[in-house]
């Protein structure tokens, strides 16, 4: 890893980030996101998120024992109007990690399918995801990682919960449906303002989005502000929805199965107290 230009670094950086460290360690110990030898695609998609992803798991696998852990940072053009990905290249050249940029007009497609007034994220996100999967297989990668934090995981829950009637959220480990590709999300414990000041600390070109950003309404910015507006209340509601998705009471929801699931789990668990 080279020196990067950039603001220089103060020591508040520095603890800010051993403490990001820190909490993603947990969440790869947990999950066991990364295993000794492991070929990680880290999806990089120029925004904070992305660059801390990347940042903090070239520190992080460098302590790890056994063979070593791989990284490829790989950004996808989706020619969006507006466009510049050259400071993202210039800092990834700089950084010194293998990288790819992997160019493809999704934005043409999306713009002539959905219907005007309608949000492009649902289109656009699937043909950015299928991308993604045959990519990292092309590349030789074992897994996928993505930058999505703490914040991200409640937003998600209170998408699905409000307008799909699913308790569901983003896990940190996922297999592909066709069990090609793994997605992992190291940054999960992690809350957003942190990983903000840590971006602004550091300096990082963040690109910016002229998609989704630009869109008004969307179903997740709602979320985003109806969270905003809690932790205004009480600074531990992020955490607290965070701490809820490790805490599930099958026995307290209604889903039948799960609920079935529990009472026979209870049932092998008194039978092993009493052996």
């Amino acid at each position: 890893m080279q020196s990067l230009p950039g603001p220089e670094r103060t020591d508040a950086i520095d603890r800010l980030e051993a403490r990001l460290c820190r909490k993603m360690g947990r969440t790869i110990e947990t999950f066991r996101l990364i295993e000794p030898g492991d070929r990680i695609m880290v999806a990089m998609s120029g925004g904070k998120d992305s660059y801390a992803l990347l940042t903090l798991l070239d520190r992080f696998r460098r302590r790890l024992p056994g063979p070593a852990v791989e990284l490829i940072a790989f950004h996808l053009d989706q020619r969006q109007p507006g466009y510049d990905g050259e400071p993202l290249e210039r800092w990834l050249e700089n950084y010194g990690v293998e990288f790819r940029i992997h160019a493809q007009d999704t934005y043409s497609v999306v713009s002539e399918k959905v219907a005007e007034g309608r949000t492009y994220c649902s289109l656009c996100s699937r043909l950015r995801r299928g991308i993604l999967y045959d990519q990292a297989e092309a590349l030789g990668c074992s897994k996928i990682a993505l930058g999505h934090h703490r914040d991200d995981a409640a937003e998600t829950l209170l998408l699905n919960l409000f307008y799909s009637g699913q308790l569901k959220s983003m896990p940190p480990l996922l297999r592909s449906d066709d069990g090609r590709n793994v997605v992992i999300r190291p940054l999960m414990q992690c809350a957003e303002a942190e990983i903000a000041t840590y971006a602004q600390g550091m300096g990082f070109p963040i690109l910016p989005c002229n998609l989704c950003g630009s869109q008004e309404g969307l179903k997740r910015q709602r979320m985003k502000q109806m969270l905003s507006v809690l932790t205004e209340e009480n600074d531990k509601v992020p955490g607290n929805i965070a701490a809820a998705l490790a805490n599930v009471r099958p026995s307290h929801l209604h889903q039948p199965e799960l609920y079935q699931a529990w009472r026979d789990f209870r049932s092998v668990e008194s039978d092993v107290v009493e052996a």
